[in-house]
């Protein structure tokens, strides 16, 4: 195979602590195209429902179909209206997640996280959550009400996070960036450590009593005094997407470093991810010397030689790839895929795949999100050229090389 030059490629990970190198024999991947024709997919989500149908978010402010591997030409949903303006050439707003309610099958409910307008002279706009509801005569289509849960204001334009999940604990949970700019240069500490700010975190909220959210009661900052009760892990500079693995429980979560690293974490209740002290396993700020002591260290970094902006994925949970059975399977956008494979006592591996014989990770196009679906299979969500509004969007599914 042609992988002479990326074997004499040192890639260096933390597993707790202890550094390795990728294998020498990386694992095989093959691409399936889906679809095609999708404009600037940001991600999908899939209802537990049993219908088997994806929802692929476009950032413009759609959400489309997939059915039986066709795409749906109506959308399910389409707020486009309602979203603050998107720079043609490259933005980081617009519709940035999308999650189901786990009795959607029953209750209909879906919710959102979208960019917003909002005028005032020191904020760019605002992150709006917000729940809709499945239309009560047609399944592929949403109800147009909306009712807001959560406003986040913004003080810049990059940085917004938007993933939306909801745990096994029937909890939603939300990534916030960090108020985006650069360096995180927000107050004396920055957003990432101040915990009186719900920027830079991961934030766990209940939606299925008192309107319009709960705190949940055992969320690790409640009762402290200057501090956000909706907090569940903070230190984060820009988490772009996350994921729960359902049998191990764990939340993994890719975030994206500011000039030199990308890493994954796993996320934990409370837990200070490190940013802006740290940007991966390195000193931010300061340069040099900086506490440690209680920040969670990444379980996988890597540096911009090797990518640019880290996108967070799954673990493979299908039964059609055994080989790939635990093995946490993520992306960058610059287009390359990587595995993290579980090792004994809890460390990872970093393994460089072979994309469909091309003797490198490289796929063809940006990365910009990734899926699962009910099956446990992954899929990429790609698009060929730049823009929020590009309609070269493709989903391809994930498989291991027969």
């Amino acid at each position: 195979m042609k992988y002479r030059l990326l074997e004499r490629l040192l890639v260096y990970i933390t597993l707790t602590g202890i550094w390795t190198t990728a294998t020498s024999q990386p694992i095989s991947l093959t691409l399936t195209e889906v679809t095609r024709g999708i404009v600037s997919p940001v991600g999908m989500a899939c209802p537990d429902d049993g219908t088997n149908r994806m929802f692929v978010h476009e950032q413009g402010g759609k959400i489309k179909i997939i059915k039986d591997g066709k795409l749906l030409e109506e959308p399910f949903l389409n707020i486009s209206s309602k979203l603050d303006g998107l720079n043609i050439a490259y933005s980081e707003k617009g519709l940035l997640g999308l999650a189901f309610h786990p009795d959607y099958k029953n209750n209909g409910r879906l919710f959102v996280y979208y960019s917003a307008p909002y005028k005032h002279p020191s904020l760019d706009h605002k992150s709006i959550i917000a729940e809709y509801h499945v239309s009560k005569t047609d399944m592929n289509k949403a109800a147009p009400e909306e009712i807001v849960i959560m406003e986040i204001y913004q003080p810049e334009s990059n940085h917004n996070g938007g993933m939306l999940a909801f745990g096994s604990d029937m909890y939603l949970y939300i990534g916030t960036g960090d108020g985006g700019g650069g360096g995180d240069q927000h107050g004396t500490i920055g957003n990432g450590q101040n915990l009186n700010t719900l920027l830079g975190k991961i934030l766990r909220i209940d939606v299925n009593g008192r309107k319009p959210y709960a705190i949940p009661y055992d969320n690790p900052f409640v009762g402290q005094e200057n501090t956000r009760a909706e907090i569940w892990a903070y230190g984060l500079r820009n988490p772009w997407r996350f994921s729960f693995d359902a049998p191990s429980g764990k939340l993994f979560c890719g975030d994206v470093g500011q000039n030199t690293y990308e890493e994954v974490n796993i996320i934990e209740k409370g837990g200070n991810y490190g940013w802006r002290i740290m940007e991966g396993l390195h000193c931010f700020d300061p340069k040099e010397n900086c506490p440690t002591n209680n920040l969670i260290k990444p379980i996988a970094e890597y540096d911009h030689g090797k990518g640019i902006s880290v996108c967070g994925g799954y673990v493979y949970r299908g039964n059609n790839n055994p080989l790939l059975q635990g093995h946490y399977i993520f992306g960058d956008w610059s287009g390359k895929l990587f595995i993290l494979a579980p090792q004994p006592g809890g460390t990872w591996k970093f393994i460089i795949p072979d994309v469909d014989d091309s003797g490198s990770n490289d796929i063809s196009g940006k990365i910009n999100a990734m899926g699962q679906d009910q099956n446990g299979e992954i899929y990429l969500l790609t698009q060929k050229l730049f823009g929020p509004k590009s309609p070269t969007g493709i989903v391809y599914r994930v498989s291991q090389k027969k």
